[in-house]
């Protein structure tokens, strides 16, 4: 029983606190509610059996407990709404916000708790983090341990973040079509973040997280069922999908990190690459890709080339090309000296990679020191990879990738 309540926190949390969101018009009191439909699913689901429709069922019990406590508190008609929508007077009728069973309604609740989640207001790392506790149904703690801070300091910027909704009366609804594009591009960064915190962890003894891998995976499937017309949002599963499909092949047996030259690609999700290939290609068809579409096209040729040896790398830097100028960035330049590396021979990469050692947001990147000593080492200049791969320890926190690269030193020519 406890597992059938487990798959359907994962499945339907963010269906039922965003509908219940819509009853409150405070995510705390709905959070709270949420939380009482789940516990009461053990209880009942046990004695009663697990309902056909388990998202409709914790919906309605946790709607229905909202409506009880706020008509308790004798402030149903005049409270003051934490959330406001378009809904007007007609906030204070539960019927205003059509039936559980209803997909369209929950859909758009969950779109509406989403888009409020990853408002511009809100700063960067609150919009993640509400995602997660919210959307994605994670506890503080989880969330705390996603992101390598204490649960005090997760608590109080998910409070925070909370408090700054109510504050600016962040709207509880969809942006209007012109403001979209830049609000769509909040929600996928912020899903992207997810994704590749769960893809390798920043820090701790594990190289992925895959429950924040599938959470993000999870978060791309809802927003393409909700936004099927826009292709961003088909790249990035797409991302997410080409990616991921690498998971089983990434460690071997003893747990170590293995280089995507060496991996087995027999052991790649080929139903997740036809996928993910599929959906690359009907983004681009759909005009000037954005910056998740070309990082999709850039993981399709991996997944096309049957071995190391085939990976088409001068395609692989055109696309480079075409996202450093969609979208800027000193580790999008870093990506492509590498790849440079790979299509035009070692000097050819390092010397690309160099013209980066003045970048100051790149003082600090561990994966800087760890390319120039791969390079290096290519060279044969194995004094000055030692010394890089020195600076790579020193900035890497994940202890797989850690002793990845201490092995990696080891290896060099004494």
């Amino acid at each position: 029983m406890k597992q059938a309540v487990d798959d359907a926190h994962r499945r339907e949390w963010a269906g039922v606190l965003a509908a219940t969101v819509r009853v409150t018009r405070d995510i705390d009191l709905a959070e709270e509610c949420v939380q009482d439909a789940y516990a009461k699913a053990l209880t009942s689901w046990r004695t009663d059996g697990i309902p056909a429709k388990p998202g409709a069922w914790l919906t309605t019990v946790a709607r229905r407990r909202a409506i009880d406590l706020l008509r308790r508190e004798r402030a149903l008609a005049r409270r003051l709404p934490l959330l406001v929508d378009d809904l007007g007077d007609r906030w204070d009728d539960p019927q205003a916000f059509g039936t559980p069973d209803d997909a369209a309604p929950i859909a758009d609740d969950r779109l509406r708790l989403i888009f409020t989640c990853c408002h511009p207001a809100l700063a960067p790392e609150t919009r993640v983090a509400l995602t997660l506790r919210l959307v994605c149904g994670l506890t503080t703690p989880e969330v705390a341990r996603a992101f390598l801070v204490s649960e005090a300091t997760m608590a109080a910027r998910i409070t925070r973040g909370k408090k700054k909704i109510q504050a600016a009366r962040i709207p509880y609804r969809m942006p209007a079509a012109a403001d979209l594009p830049d609000r769509l591009q909040s929600v996928l960064a912020a899903t992207h973040l997810v994704f590749t915190t769960g893809h390798t962890a920043p820090a701790g003894g594990q190289l992925m997280r895959a429950d924040l891998t599938e959470r993000a995976i999870d978060l791309a499937r809802m927003l393409r069922m909700m936004l099927p017309a826009r292709p961003d949002v088909a790249g990035l599963l797409a991302l997410f999908l080409l990616t991921d499909a690498r998971r089983a092949s990434r460690l071997g047996e003893d747990g170590a990190l293995i280089r995507l030259a060496d991996q087995d690609r027999d052991r790649w999700d080929r139903t997740a690459i036809v996928e993910g290939r599929a959906l690359v290609a009907e983004a681009l068809r759909a005009g000037r890709p954005g910056r998740f579409t070309l990082m999709a096209a850039i993981a399709a040729v991996h997944a096309e080339a049957t071995s190391w040896t085939e990976t088409d790398w001068s395609e692989i830097v055109g696309l480079y090309d075409i996202l450093t100028v969609e979208w800027p960035s000193p580790v999008v330049a870093l990506n492509r000296a590498v790849a440079v590396g790979f299509a035009a021979g070692p000097k050819a990469g390092l010397d690309a990679l160099d013209a980066l050692r003045d970048e100051p947001r790149l003082a600090g990147y561990g994966y800087f020191a760890s390319a120039r000593a791969e390079l290096l080492r290519d060279l044969g200049r194995v004094t000055e990879a030692r010394v890089a791969y020195d600076e790579a320890l020193l900035l890497t926190e994940n202890e797989v990738e850690a002793a990845f690269l201490r092995r990696r030193m080891s290896e060099l020519p004494s």
